[in-house]
């Protein structure tokens, strides 16, 4: 009984650490939430000057909304499109203030460890009977907390991945690291005397690059000694150049349409299948090794790097619990077939709640972008449901915990490998099904006609479809 009366602990005070803390409180289960940040939001903040390509009805969850709205919050217009500067300032921070949560709260709180009390992970016996640790660096110094249960929403913004296409840092990488920025740097923006004049190389083939790449190619427009490369470990774009019309999510289907008018002018020299394995300097500038189909090549000089090749989940603070994780995603290893980048890229994700973010180690769940693990595709929505099946299940409705829903806007562009070929098509991959047929999509239908398991996408035959956000 002790340990029931100790609070959920929540790592993160982004958009989906806040609305767990808000179904929990809605459920009158008692929570902690620790941010790192010295605010809520803290590394959305780093990218605020981006827009997103969802609108505000795809950035707030209802219940959190609810919560708002007794304390007089009004909605921002369901059809704008805001920027993370604004999700924080309009949301996540009327959010934080609300009484209930702001007991909750604690910033400027890094968790760096979970375990048992008393137990390593080795120790099978009695670990359900024993509350989580909870290792917090604070201002006033370290302390350990208890709690019964931990909902990690930490993200993984602050865990870029490296710009070698190894998946370790490159030669060169640490050397030159006051010239390499990663992420989504505010170009045009606080950090436009770095980049005015100068020759930048984006490195990625994600929607960071793409909003990297526009906003080099605007503040050329203002500045033309301003020259952009970019550079792709890939040959196949699809994925950024998005679906165009198809796309549900018009503003990220203009996007992509943008980005390929931006190398159709030549305003951005672009490099595909280009494997980064080392910088060095010459004459006082980078010079960017790769090998390529053809052999070794080189690129530049150039003056800076923008990494924009994805994040990865930090497993450090979960050394000491035990995690089922996708062996090579790290994420949720329920998600790992569905998200998997080798196989499609549409982003067809199923329902999923508390049972396929769960762990071996009883009362520990992954959630968020976190629970992706180095998987780009991720939409808020997706965490949100995540979150709010995970409150269910620790304040013991499990009916309302498995009766997930899930319904997210199409991408417009599906890329699946099927015997060693890539296939594009619109819709996802080609559009719905035929109403007598059971299959997600046209390929689909078609793979299962030729008596194939399908195309990929449509795994678990769900219909659910997830938006790309690598950032």
């Amino acid at each position: 009984m002790f340990i029931e009366t100790l609070p959920v602990a929540i790592i993160g005070g982004g958009p989906v650490g806040l609305a767990a803390a808000a179904h929990l409180i809605a459920r009158k289960v008692p929570v902690k939430l620790y941010e790192a940040g010295s605010t809520v939001g803290a590394s959305m903040r780093e990218w605020g000057h981006v827009r997103v390509f969802t609108p505000w009805r795809y950035c707030v969850d209802e219940m959190a909304a609810a919560l708002l709205a007794r304390h007089g919050w009004h909605r921002p217009p369901a059809d704008v499109f805001p920027t993370g500067g604004e999700i924080v300032a309009h949301y996540l921070e009327p959010l934080a203030a609300v009484p209930a949560l702001a007991r909750a709260i604690e910033t400027g709180a890094r968790v760096t460890a979970v375990s048992r009390q008393g137990l390593d992970k080795v120790v099978s016996r009695g670990r359900e009977e024993r509350p989580f640790v909870v290792t917090v660096e604070a201002p006033g110094g370290r302390r350990r907390d208890l709690a019964r249960a931990i909902i990690d929403a930490s993200g993984t913004w602050r865990t870029p991945n490296p710009l070698g296409a190894s998946g370790i840092a490159v030669e060169g990488e640490t050397a030159f690291a006051g010239r390499i920025a990663y992420g989504i740097p505010d170009v045009a923006g606080r950090e436009r005397d770095l980049f005015a004049g100068a020759t930048t190389l984006v490195v990625g083939a994600g929607h960071s690059a793409a909003n990297v790449l526009l906003d080099l190619a605007r503040l050329a427009e203002a500045e033309p000694s301003t020259s952009i490369l970019w550079a792709t470990r890939g040959r196949d774009l699809s994925r950024v150049y998005s679906g165009g019309s198809a796309d549900r999510l018009p503003a990220r289907g203009e996007l992509g349409a943008e980005m390929r008018r931006l190398v159709a002018s030549g305003r951005v020299a672009l490099a595909t299948g280009f494997a980064i394995t080392g910088l060095h300097e010459e004459a006082g500038r980078l010079v960017v090794t790769g090998e390529t189909a053809d052999g070794q090549r080189r690129l530049g000089p150039v003056d800076r790097i923008v990494v924009a090749t994805g994040q990865r989940p930090d497993l450090s603070l979960t050394r000491e619990l035990r995690l089922d994780l996708d062996p090579w995603l790290e994420s949720a290893r329920a998600l790992g077939p569905l998200i998997d980048p080798n196989v499609h890229s549409c982003g067809s994700v199923p329902p999923h709640g508390h049972r396929e973010l769960s762990h071996p180690e009883p009362g520990f769940y992954t959630v968020g972008i976190k629970s992706y693990g180095r998987a780009p595709t991720f939409l808020l929505l997706t965490g949100y449901e995540q979150v709010r099946s995970v409150a269910a299940a620790l304040a013991g409705d499990v009916a309302a915990a498995d009766d997930v829903h899930l319904v997210l806007p199409e991408t417009g562009v599906c890329t699946t490998q099927v015997a060693g070929t890539t296939q594009t098509a619109a819709g996802c991959c080609g559009g719905p099904a035929p109403e007598d047929v059971e299959a997600c999509c046209v390929a689909d239908a078609e793979a299962r006609q030729s008596g194939r398991a399908g195309c990929g996408c449509g795994a678990q035959g769900s219909a659910a479809r997830s938006a790309v956000l690598d950032a």
